[in-house]
């Protein structure tokens, strides 16, 4: 199948950048906005993305579904395209792109396979395109060669062959290291700003870890505004290190920390209204004022 038309679900902080991305490079891209918050209306038109009236039409219109949402919306998601696919007889190629644990993921295949679609296991990692940049799309299953065209239209799509979930797993170590020490961090931080010794702290992490200063300080004060979305790709990590036979309590704490930092004031915020000026000692001391 030659891809023209690419569908995403939804277009949010990534789903419209990637959109973006495809459109510039002159692939058409559509998305359904009914019962979509003002903000992701706002981002999809920006994208220059094309709104279609319901799920159906959606699904018709588009050749590749990319489903890139949080992940607790993943299994209803894929039930609400596998319905509207198997009632609208159409040939669509559906990528699950989100934070899943490989064993969900295998699960999705089958929902999606009995509605009549074609499933590729998918993950992205790096930051929402830039200026013509691309994050990795990491793909596996048996459907990824359709899936490596939208390397024609700037997309990264890296095959990680045919097993299904290899994807999904890389996308859970990588999320691991990442988040999982974000979370670290902020919890230690807070830890010294209630014991006092902040400064302390800090000094003796400049003097002896000044990469690990550098990452707090790009990292934490955009968190809270991504925290309460995180809590559920924190969870799949849980289940995936369970599948696996590992400890699933290093990332229940993980989503415990995200989950308190999301009921603060400042997981009310939005990459966009967040406060940009705010460096990471503010930030430590507004959670924890918070908490």
């Amino acid at each position: 199948m030659s891809i023209e038309s690419v569908a995403i679900l939804s277009p949010g902080d990534m789903g419209h950048a990637i959109g973006q991305l495809l459109r510039e490079n002159e692939l058409h891209v559509l998305t359904c906005l009914a019962g979509r918050s003002n903000r992701t209306r706002q981002l999809s038109e920006q994208a220059g993305i094309t709104d279609v009236p319901s799920i159906k039409e959606l699904v018709a219109q588009a050749d590749v579904l990319m489903s890139v949402t949080v992940s607790e919306a993943v299994p209803g998601l894929c039930q609400e395209i596998s319905e509207a696919v198997k009632a609208t007889g159409t040939d669509l190629l559906f990528a699950e792109c989100n934070a899943i644990a490989p064993e969900l993921s295998r699960e999705m295949e089958s929902v999606l396979k009995s509605g009549g679609a074609r499933y590729v296991d998918a993950s992205i990692i790096g930051g929402p395109p830039r200026n013509g940049s691309s994050p990795r799309l990491y793909a596996s299953g048996d459907n990824v060669a359709e899936l490596l065209q939208l390397r024609d239209f700037g997309l990264d799509v890296r095959d990680l062959g045919d097993q299904l979930g290899r994807a999904s797993g890389i996308k859970m170590c990588y999320a691991a290291m990442t988040k999982g020490t974000t979370a670290l961090h902020a919890e230690l931080l807070i830890a010294a700003e209630k014991l006092g010794l902040t400064e302390e702290v800090m000094a003796e992490f400049s003097n002896t870890q000044p990469a690990v200063v550098e990452r707090m300080e790009g990292w934490m004060p955009g968190m809270p505004a991504k925290s309460r979305r995180w809590v559920s790709e924190m969870e799949e990590i849980e289940k995936t290190f369970s599948d696996l036979g590992l400890t699933p309590n290093i990332f229940k704490g993980v989503a415990d920390m995200y989950r308190m930092i999301g009921e603060t004031s400042l997981g009310d915020e939005n990459p966009e209204s967040r406060d940009k000026a705010r460096n990471l000692a503010e930030t430590i001391r507004a959670i924890n004022e918070a908490i």
